[in-house]
């Protein structure tokens, strides 16, 4: 026989999921465009509708947990819209935390991997943020939790992503014995050790290559109106030493706005970019965050070329969020 109140909670659940499907969507579309627009490098961002089945389980353990006391499970369980970040390096998974503190209310912020780190330990390493489209009040108060307005990231590398799902997998949807289960504890937390020195070993590697990749010498085909994405890869990581890669469709996406604004030619850019400050044109944007090497070229361009740049058409879907931009990049 069912619990009253489970069974209340799982009725109106079961009727507000179809708005939180919508919800989700939207979201993994929101996220997406912030960090695209950031230039911030990632693998992918996704994004689930906590189902009724779980939704039901959760909040049966919830009611058991309370002994009697009241809850609210609606309210209480904050991850029935979630979403996914995965990122190449931990620098990026920063990256991306600080972009979400500077355009959304953050209601609790959590490094599991950190808090496993301080208890000297390895194991599940995630940055888990839950974000409210609503505002701080006048007095500092965060907005209270409304389902509609919340979504709950989850961010991770890549190698991290890996772990977790696999651990997850073995134990909730195996059979361990338990006189198995000693050997496996150690052997979990063997991997997550060796994943967090090979987490560290990306970095370097990408580090190293950014360096050489500045220094390296720099071809153009001449049969391509287009500046290649390798080749402006090079030209933005000598130009950009200090700013991080990329995804590969931006360094494309950017070539053709170049094409479209008349340039086709690393010397082209390099002659439209020689009079910008580009140190005083990131610091007028005022980054909360550290900005790709695309973002950076996109506010170069934007304060070199000005209107022109705004008005082109790859940055039509764009044109209000730089026409905003367009101010701070030019003052």
């Amino acid at each position: 026989m069912g619990h009253p109140e489970v069974d209340r909670a799982v009725t109106a659940y079961t009727a507000l999921q179809p708005t939180l499907e919508q919800v989700t969507q939207d979201a993994v579309t929101t996220l997406t465009s912030l960090i695209d627009d950031a230039g911030i490098n990632y693998l992918t961002v996704s994004g689930r509708t906590k189902s009724v089945t779980s939704f039901a389980a959760k909040t049966q353990r919830a009611v058991a947990a309370a002994q009697g006391a009241a809850i609210d499970p609606l309210r209480q369980i904050t991850d029935l819209v979630g979403a996914r970040i995965i990122t190449y390096v931990r620098e990026d998974v920063r990256a991306v935390a600080d972009l979400l503190h500077e355009n959304y209310t953050v209601l609790e912020d959590r490094d599991l991997g950190e808090e496993t780190a301080s208890a000297g330990r390895w194991g599940y390493a995630s940055r888990h943020l839950l974000l409210s489209a609503d505002p701080v009040g006048p007095d500092g108060a965060l907005p209270p939790y409304e389902a509609t307005r919340c979504v709950s990231v989850q961010l991770r590398t890549v190698l991290q992503h890996a772990w977790a799902e696999f651990e997850h997998d073995i134990r909730y949807k195996g059979t361990i014995p338990p006189e198995q289960v000693p050997d496996m504890d150690r052997r979990f937390t063997l991997a997550a050790g060796l994943l967090e020195l090979a987490d560290s070993e990306f970095t370097a590697i990408r580090d190293r290559l950014q360096a050489g990749l500045s220094r390296g010498a720099v071809t153009h085909d001449d049969a391509d109106p287009r500046i290649s994405p390798q080749e402006l890869a090079t030209f933005l990581a000598g130009r950009y030493a200090s700013a991080g890669w990329s995804r590969t469709e931006h360094y494309e996406w950017i070539a053709e706005l170049l094409l479209q604004l008349g340039i086709g030619s690393l010397e082209e850019l390099s002659a439209l970019l020689v009079h910008v400050d580009s140190a005083a044109v990131t610091a007028a944007m005022g980054y909360k965050y550290p900005p790709g090497a695309v973002r950076r070229l996109d506010d170069d361009l934007l304060a070199s070329a000005g209107q022109r740049y705004v008005d082109l058409p790859g940055n039509a879907r764009r044109r209000d969020a730089l026409l905003g931009r367009l101010g701070r990049a030019q003052g």
